[in-house]
């Protein structure tokens, strides 16, 4: 196994995952409101689509990337929206004095959102791009078994970050106040809600 790709893959996905944008709100908002179980979940729905980006990106599928770019109206608009229910929704929440029991379909849930979100962003394949070129990722990558091991390092990059997020976020919640707890969820309803809004303006000054 080559360590060095796939450390290089992991720092690529710690670069592209630590800004924080409306899945980093959305991780901090239910670490806090729902335990920091079902916040790395929600990070781990990133993650995934990191590692189908990461793969899109090295192994040079030029033409699924093209379609992926191609069809950004759509997929803006449709990401724009959810974003919006996301932000209106966790605006309107109600905060728990405690972290609610997870099950099976709250997790599925919370990762499906935010593979679903990550996904419907062709940003992100264009940043994977750009810093696959800058860095020389993928000319080092000589079969597409070795890029494979690089995309796959980018995930798991992408998954410690999560990782560390989610449970920075839930030492610090013993901490919060359920007053304080509700104005963490009005700003990161806000924020989220501002992304949403943003994706969809992009939409009309495109």
């Amino acid at each position: 196994m080559n360590y060095e790709l796939f450390a290089r893959g992991a720092l690529i996905g710690l670069a592209i995952a630590a800004p924080v944008g409306p899945i980093g709100v959305l991780c901090i908002r239910r670490t806090l409101a729902d335990g920091r179980l079902t916040g790395f979940v929600s990070g781990l729905g990133a993650a995934t689509a990191d590692l189908c980006y990461g793969l899109i990106a090295v192994l040079g599928l030029t033409a699924l990337a093209d379609l992926l770019v191609g069809v950004s109206f759509w997929s803006r608009l449709i990401g724009g929206l959810f974003l919006c229910y996301l932000g209106v929704r966790t605006l309107l929440t109600r905060p728990a004095e405690q972290p609610t029991a997870v099950n099976g379909r709250g997790l599925l849930g919370a990762y499906l959102s935010t593979l679903f979100l990550t996904l419907t962003s062709p940003a992100t394949i264009i940043a994977f791009t750009a810093i696959f070129a800058g860095l020389g990722a993928g000319s080092v990558a000589d079969s597409y078994l070795e890029g494979v091991l690089l995309a796959s390092g980018v995930s798991v990059g992408s998954a410690l970050w999560w990782l560390f997020l989610s449970s920075t976020t839930s030492m610090l919640r013993s901490r919060i106040t359920p007053e304080l707890l509700r104005w963490v969820n009005v700003i990161a309803g806000l924020i989220i809600l501002g992304f949403g809004v943003l994706a969809l303006g992009s939409l009309v000054a495109g």
